[in-house]
């Protein structure tokens, strides 16, 4: 096997997060009297954390306006997050044969971690050995932070790490902390996106990735 650990992104990778996404964001815009948003139009805006989301949704309002706005979306969500998010088909058996493999698995979101812990927790508790979201003390990605603490923790070599993802930002982040980074076409971006991106590994189902894996 040429890896160690994998780590996976969350929403658009391991989990299927986009409705609850869509519906914490219109019930904010609801709150605050902003436009409803649709699922396509929100897609191209998520990867890079939610303060970059509602600064791209909301370009002509003031820092103070979006942070407002923020306030009141993130525990909205946390509690919310996981409402009808649920793990892509396959995925969670395909995680149990990468650990009996003898892999060790993280989870790395930019999904603030108020929100990542609940859903870790409740969908790969048995598969995954660390889940990290975003938190004061850790830069989001694309900045490597995440992945070179998780390596670190888990003690396991950079070079023997996998990064799986599905958006730009994740390329970026595997590129910054220089190890290898395998797409997957079922979440945010299309595999023209990915491509255009710079992913050189690009995979349309889990049997796909976990042959890639091995």
């Amino acid at each position: 096997m040429r890896y160690d650990a994998i780590f996976f992104d969350l929403d658009g990778t391991v989990v299927d997060s986009l409705q609850d996404i869509v519906d914490a964001v219109n019930h904010t815009m609801d709150h605050f009297g902003l436009p409803r948003y649709t699922p396509e139009q929100l897609k191209p805006h998520l990867g890079w954390g939610v303060g970059r989301l509602m600064r791209a949704i909301l370009p002509e309002h003031t820092e103070e306006e979006v942070e407002t706005v923020l306030a009141h979306y993130r525990p909205y969500y946390a509690i919310h997050a996981g409402d009808k998010s649920r793990p892509f088909d396959g995925i969670v058996p395909m995680m149990e044969r990468l650990k009996g493999e003898g892999m060790v698995l993280a989870i790395l979101s930019n999904k603030p971690d108020a929100a990542v812990q609940p859903l870790a927790r409740r969908f790969f508790s048995d598969v995954v050995s660390l889940a990290v979201g975003e938190r004061e003390n850790v830069r989001r990605k694309p900045w490597p932070d995440m992945i070179e603490a998780a390596a670190a923790r888990l003690n396991v070599p950079l070079n023997r790490c996998l990064y799986v993802g599905d958006s730009e930002v994740d390329i970026d982040t595997a590129k910054n902390a220089g190890i290898d980074c395998a797409c997957v076409t079922w979440g945010f971006r299309t595999r023209e996106q990915l491509k255009k991106a710079g992913a050189t590994v690009i995979v349309d189902t889990p049997e796909e990735l976990e042959g890639y894996i091995y």
